[in-house]
């Protein structure tokens, strides 16, 4: 995990860290006394989260980032945002894509506190079921902004979450699982917040191919790589089957998802490591981590739910 500060009142200065981190830029300012800009970013391979304070009015003018950017506004205002013939304007709390990744965009900032998160845009298309022939191709977001007010605030929590729990603490960030884990869960809840090309019902060809051999030989891959990270793509692939017949043939026969599944049995190995654990050299959020489960609070509620019983009462009782 990578982290990077910035902080300076030198607009010279703050275009080309800008230009760095993100794309080639200009950006200028009409204040006669430009504010201070602070910035952090904290990152993992394919996943970055920035928080930024901007405490002037700047002017920007952006080449494509070739990667999901997103934009969530904790103070001020971004206005004049423009990108392909469509212009917006956002504020406190709006939360939204800043432009196809292929795509320049330009805007301005007015004296603004607000998040950028990007990702790159493979992540999208190894979680989400696409068309035949279509796997390789990027999945493309048709909107910037979330299709309802609950698919927004299921996106912010996902990046709080990001931010908070997993880009936080370097030693779980740096783990796998957990970067494997939490980057599709990020790119699960952009695809489920904004509109796509991704397509979600199973074409005849993936019904066929959803019986129970197709099942069996879904369950041992993950059986056999639990303890690795893990896409929809690579378990379909394994199965000989698109990622959306895999899709089906878990909802069919076993009414639930390749990676609901593939999480219950890391659940159940980290049970495992639980109670072969020495209580005074381990702790419940080790183990969690080392399972994928970067949420603390949210791994106790999936125990608990199929244990009955929180995990620290089973550390170190077997």
């Amino acid at each position: 995990m990578d982290t990077l500060r910035f902080d300076s009142d030198d607009l010279e200065r703050t275009e080309e860290f800008l230009s760095r981190a993100y794309a080639r830029m200009s950006i200028g300012s009409d204040s006669p006394d430009t504010g201070r800009a602070r910035i952090t970013r904290t990152s993992m391979a394919s996943v970055s989260v920035d928080e930024l304070d901007l405490g002037f009015e700047m002017s920007y003018s952006v080449t494509p980032l070739r990667r999901i950017c997103l934009c969530l506004v904790h103070d001020g205002t971004i206005r004049d945002h423009a990108f392909s013939g469509v212009e917006d304007a956002f504020g406190p709390g709006d939360v939204v894509s800043f432009a196809p990744p292929d795509r320049p965009y330009s805007g301005r900032v007015c004296n603004a506190r607000y998040n950028i998160t990007m990702l790159d845009t493979d992540l999208l298309s190894q979680v989400a079921a696409t068309a035949p022939g279509r796997p390789a191709e990027p999945v493309r977001l048709t909107g910037h902004r979330p299709h309802s007010p609950a698919a927004a605030r299921q996106l912010r929590h996902c990046i709080g979450y990001m931010r908070d729990y997993v880009l936080a603490d370097p030693d779980i960030a740096g783990l796998p699982l957990i970067a494997s884990t939490a980057a599709q869960h990020l790119a699960a809840s952009v695809l489920a917040a904004f509109p796509n090309t991704a397509l979600d019902e199973p074409t005849a060809t993936d019904r066929n191919d959803a019986h129970p051999v197709t099942l069996r030989l879904a369950l041992a891959y993950i059986e056999d790589h639990a303890a690795e990270p893990l896409t929809v793509a690579e378990i379909a692939e394994a199965a000989h089957v698109t990622i959306r017949g895999l899709q089906y043939a878990f909802r069919r026969h076993l009414d639930t998802t390749p990676l609901a599944h593939l999480r219950k049995v890391r659940l159940s190995h980290a049970h495992e490591d639980l109670l072969g654990a020495d209580p005074l050299g381990t702790t419940v959020t080790e183990i969690a981590a080392r399972w994928g489960f970067f949420h603390p609070g949210r791994f106790a509620a999936l125990y608990r739910d199929a244990y009955g019983r929180p995990p620290h009462q089973t550390l170190g009782a077997g």
